[in-house]
């Protein structure tokens, strides 16, 4: 961790906080199949802690493959079949401290890195207290038996396969019944639940089982995978939740208190697949990418890439019409939820800023665009005379233009199911093509997506823990709208555009002339942030010690330091006058923050890199402005705002 992160934080060489942090525990990976061996790195230590790897095959007709710790890497369980418990090593050959490593598969049979296969995608649950565990057992056929656990908290879902024989898998879901013997359900079928008997008790420390053959068989081989529900728990120590909800003929809002970023969903009134949607792959506000548990299909393939689940802050939202996840009022949905990874601050801007040209190598093995993060939201742009593109992993295979009033446009090119980047696929083989990522953390940055209501004072709801300085809006649906900008220094009574270079305005209907909080920012009724007939997302900025840094300066007509707090200097700057008209300028270190000229942008126009001016200047603690006519960033008594990141 950097100097200035622990001063900032006020403590000597420790992390921020030593809570719950969920990307600990559960990971989602994507990659591509090499045949020959590769190490998936994920950070979760299966090797010291144990865990389960769930393993499907995106673009193939395979089913998912699940691994785990107690039984060995060489033990293979499918969840769409009932069959035995087979063996390999050809497939994980090691659990390690930040991740696994695979084999060279080349069968057909359990296919987690098969090149004819190419795409997969693997979901990693470390074993932990209060979150998720795993355990064997062999059955003595007697009814009423406990086998202890090690969650130390509520049971939310309980899965079991007797490994010996060709039994179902059972599951049993607090959602489902009283002691879920009213409703247990099977993982490798598409069947509502049923009265099988199978759970006599759970509690924090044990489950009981009957003499079930399909749970407690006298010497039968079992293994249970037990997901924890962390409804008692602290609101902000709360990692994941298991519970239900009625469908309706209209969308349905599941609050859970912060955004998922997993959520498998299964209709157990009627014949429905399992859904597992993740953020990963794509759950956005928009068609999206699906899975099943019950079967091989592909991603898709069963569900379709329909519009079936929303993330919100504070949940997520079922759309209506759905057979899995919303089907109608006569049904009841089970759901396991895992939380987005906004639970920890990051420890350096490298884990969630990048500024790249384009890969030009660029193919379905790498991102167009690399990082050494998921990417959450990404501005890209040519050198030459083009439009700023803005996209995002909530809203993608959309895009915009941060210089006009346009609505969001088809972009199905744009793709963020990487772990390292993301894609355009923009044609052509140079390196012209700049993109800006950001991920979305706690305390930094974070994206969020509305219906509008028209309705002065409504609140929105935000991840970001803190209170937001700058906040972008657009309405995503309407081509009159212009982006409006919420600024501290400004405060909420004033607005800015980012498609254009207005002085900073009063307009009380954009803010209802509210500050936002470290939970939510308010909007009043006017159609560029709260139309009854609209959708809009925002993007949320804050400062962040050693890391990102909102604020604003008073030109003094020369030169001068504008402080960040920073270490080594400033890798992004924004720039704009807020006094009088002036451009959103956008400088950073890829192209040049040097002591001579420095290539810049606008985000308000759609102008070519300008290249002959020096009005930004290196400094370690932030950067340094100087005034020249040519952007008028340092001009006497004149008020600016700006955004730097490290």
């Amino acid at each position: 961790m950097t100097i200035e992160r622990k001063v900032g934080m006020g403590i000597a060489g420790q992390p921020s906080g030593d809570a719950a942090n969920v990307a600990d525990v559960f990971s989602t990976t994507v990659y591509t199949a090499n045949n020959t061996g590769q190490t998936i790195t994920n950070g979760i230590d299966l090797a010291g802690e144990g865990g389960l790897v769930w393993t499907k095959a995106r673009d193939g007709t395979v089913h998912s493959a699940l691994t785990d710790t107690v039984r060995g890497n060489t033990k293979y369980l499918k969840s769409g079949s009932n069959a035995i418990e087979a063996t390999t090593t050809v497939g994980i050959t090691a659990f390690n401290n930040n991740g696994y490593s695979l084999g060279a598969d080349n069968t057909w049979l359990f296919n987690v890195n098969n090149s004819y296969i190419s795409n997969y995608v693997s979901w990693t649950f470390r074993k932990k207290e209060k979150f998720f565990t795993c355990l064997t057992y062999t059955g003595n056929g007697v009814s009423g038996r406990e086998i202890a656990h090690s969650l130390d908290t509520d049971i939310g879902m309980i899965v079991i396969k007797r490994t010996d024989s060709t039994n179902s898998w059972v599951v049993g879901h607090r959602g489902s019944g009283s002691y879920w013997a009213s409703a247990t359900l099977r993982l490798n079928t598409t069947a509502q639940g049923v009265s099988n008997g199978e759970f006599n008790a759970l509690t924090a420390s044990y489950f009981k089982v009957t003499n079930a053959v399909d749970v407690n068989a006298n010497g039968g081989t079992y293994v249970a995978y037990v997901f924890a529900d962390n409804s008692s728990e602290d609101a902000e120590d709360q990692m994941i939740k298991c519970g239900s909800y009625t469908g309706s003929s209209s969308d349905v809002v599941v609050n859970l208190g912060w955004e998922p970023q997993f959520v498998l969903i299964k209709n157990a009134t009627s014949s429905s697949n399992w859904a597992i949607l993740d953020t990963l792959r794509g759950m956005p506000h928009g068609d999206g990418n699906s899975l099943v548990a019950d079967g091989s299909a592909a991603e898709n393939g069963a569900l379709g890439a329909d519009n079936l689940v929303n993330p919100i802050a504070d949940g997520f939202i079922a759309k209506s019409g759905k057979t899995a996840t919303n089907q109608n009022s006569s049904s009841t949905h089970i759901y396991m939820a895992i939380r987005a990874p906004m639970m920890k601050e990051p420890e350096a801007a490298t884990d969630v800023f990048a500024v790249t040209t384009r890969n030009v190598a660029n193919d379905s093995k790498a991102p167009e665009f690399k990082s050494t993060f998921p990417v959450d939201m990404a501005l890209r742009k040519w050198n030459t005379t083009d439009h700023t593109l803005i996209v995002s992993r909530l809203n993608q295979a959309k895009s915009m233009q941060t210089a006009t009033t346009s609505a969001e446009v088809n972009f199905s090119s744009a793709m963020f199911d990487y772990n390292n980047g993301w894609s355009s696929n923009a044609s052509g083989a140079n390196t012209d093509l700049t993109s800006w990522m950001w991920k979305r953390a706690k305390g930094y940055m974070d994206c969020v997506c509305y219906s509008g209501n028209a309705t002065s004072g409504r609140t929105v709801a935000h991840s970001l823990s803190v209170v937001p300085e700058m906040i972008w809006v657009k309405a995503r649906d309407s081509g009159g709208q212009s982006w409006r900008v919420y600024n501290a220094s400004s405060g909420a009574t004033h607005g800015l555009n980012l498609n254009g270079d207005n002085a900073a305005f009063a307009l009380n209907r954009l803010w209802n002339d509210t500050a936002p909080t470290n939970s939510s920012f308010t909007v009043g009724n006017h159609g560029s942030t709260n139309d009854s007939s609209l959708t809009y997302i925002a993007y949320l900025f804050a400062t962040l010690a050693g890391i990102s840094k909102v604020g604003s300066y008073t030109g003094n007509g020369s030169y001068q330091t504008i402080n960040c707090g920073f270490s080594a200097g400033s890798r992004f700057i924004l720039i704009k006058r807020t006094d009088a008209t002036g451009d959103w300028y956008v400088w950073d270190s890829v192209r040049g923050i040097v002591a001579g000229n420095d290539p810049h942008f606008i985000l308000n126009t759609n102008a070519g890199d300008v290249t002959n001016d020096d009005s930004i200047d290196p400094a370690n603690a932030g950067f340094i402005v100087n005034q020249v006519s040519a952007t008028n960033i340092n001009v006497s008594s004149g008020t600016y705002i700006f955004y730097a990141i490290a």
